[in-house]
């Protein structure tokens, strides 16, 4: 949707949480006087400052879409419901995304994946400012894109971290996509697994001869999905080839475990598409610390390391923390919201590997154990405990490992349930570890 476009619209913004507040922000200074929208299910909004807007709020919130010509959708709220899924028929919902791929004339390099987004668009960013060019960080992990489109111009990039609800239904790629892996995620907001596919499949399907697609060669649906974009294409196969041909190798890497080799590598190809030397590529990669929750090591608290991987949301990723982590890892903590995922591949996994102790929360935590329960013919002994809070799993931890080994939070699953999101989770979780590693 073109700008121009939007001046005789009736516009909608719905949903009024962070990227709502920006949305509107946009439209005010694009039409100070024009009334505007709001719809979302809660209540408890304060809306005394704000000024020429039409709120509808409360349980029946999306009545209001039949009433308004564009409706500016968050990607939080689901796409299933009836009132939204007819607005999409009609061709009326679009989003922050699409405003911006629109209207943008800098050049875009989108991110997409299950997990490593975050740590592949800040390594990106890290490399094209080295460089010493005008790059911008936006979506999930940097700045709301909107306001930046005032001060847009041919020569800025955008480095756009690209989660598949904001990829839903977009009818535009960017000029440079990268496709990092694509693992079964947000099944309770997706149909299956083939729509969640599809929604992230739109980072390259729309895209032109001119522009470029970086992907996972390893990956069986990433490259039934290359093969219908029209872009020059840059297969990642050999991680190690990749780091080498800048002069670094795997060792000196900051970051640990083979996924994030992965991250790296797709980081360099971007770097290069830029003409961005090698040893400009290089620095930005050994000085790059890391994000929190990411497998982030917090130190050696009474003798023991404790590593806080609370963005790890599927079983993959916790697969991926064991391999990296290895046998050194005696005690994890597991569980959370459950979106329906299978646990199968992970109960195998930690049977296989040193783990003594598991420190499980609802609701995953109970299906994780059947699944162990259920594999475990060899009989491992492995003791296990069920919480409902993070002080008393932080407790249980700091009593049932040894010195010189391991406690890792690893949930595999979603933090809904019992925290606000993995942040919080994660940030108790160093909040405890710290207290009772003084006490």
């Amino acid at each position: 949707m073109k700008l121009k476009n939007l001046k005789n619209k009736k516009i909608l913004i719905l949903g009024f949480g962070k990227e709502g507040k920006d949305t509107l922000k946009f439209l005010r200074k694009i039409f100070p006087k024009k009334k505007i929208g709001i719809a979302d299910k809660n209540l408890k909004i304060k809306k005394s400052k704000i000024k020429n807007v039409k709120w509808h709020l409360g349980k029946n919130y999306l009545k209001s879409l039949k009433n308004y010509d564009l409706i500016v959708k968050s990607p939080g709220i689901p796409i299933h419901l009836p009132e939204i899924e007819k607005a999409f028929k009609k061709g009326k919902i679009t989003s922050q995304t699409e405003i911006f791929f629109q209207n943008c004339k800098g050049k875009i390099v989108g991110v997409t994946g299950t997990k490593g987004k975050s740590t592949t668009s800040n390594l990106i960013y890290k490399i094209l400012k080295e460089g010493g060019l005008k790059v911008h960080l936006v979506g999930n992990v940097g700045k709301p894109p909107l306001s930046l489109l005032f001060s847009d111009s041919e020569e800025k990039i955008y480095v756009y971290e690209l989660s598949s609800h904001q990829l839903y239904n977009l009818r535009k790629s960017p000029q440079i996509a990268v496709f990092l892996n694509i693992f079964p995620e947000h099944l309770d907001y997706y149909k299956n697994f083939r729509e969640y596919l599809m929604a992230k499949a739109n980072i390259c399907l729309w895209q032109k001869k001119e522009d470029f697609l970086i992907y996972n060669f390893r990956n069986k649906n990433i490259k039934k999905i290359a093969k219908k974009s029209k872009a020059k294409k840059i297969p990642i196969k050999n991680y190690s080839n990749i780091l080498q041909n800048i002069g670094i190798s795997i060792s000196k890497i900051p970051l640990k475990g083979e996924h994030n080799l992965l991250n790296i590598a797709c980081a360099i190809k971007v770097g290069e598409i830029f003409n961005i030397p090698k040893t400009k590529i290089k620095k930005a990669i050994q000085n790059f610390k890391g994000l929190p929750h990411r497998l982030e090591f917090l130190g050696s608290f009474k003798g023991i390391y404790f590593y806080n991987d609370s963005l790890s949301t599927i079983p993959e990723t916790t697969i991926f923390a064991l391999n990296t982590l290895g046998e050194k890892v005696q005690t994890l903590i597991l569980g959370g919201y459950d979106r329906g995922l299978d646990f199968k591949n992970l109960a195998k996994r930690i049977l296989k590997s040193k783990v003594q102790t598991l420190i499980l929360f609802p609701d995953t935590g109970e299906r994780i154990l059947k699944e162990i329960l259920k594999l475990n013919k060899k009989r491992r002994k492995i003791e296990i405990f069920f919480v409902d809070n993070m002080k008393d799993a932080v407790r249980l931890s700091f009593e049932k490992t040894q010195k010189g080994k391991i406690c890792l939070l690893s949930p595999a699953s979603p933090s809904f349930n019992l925290f606000k999101n993995y942040k919080e989770r994660g940030n108790l979780f160093k909040k405890y570890v710290k207290y009772y590693g003084k006490n």
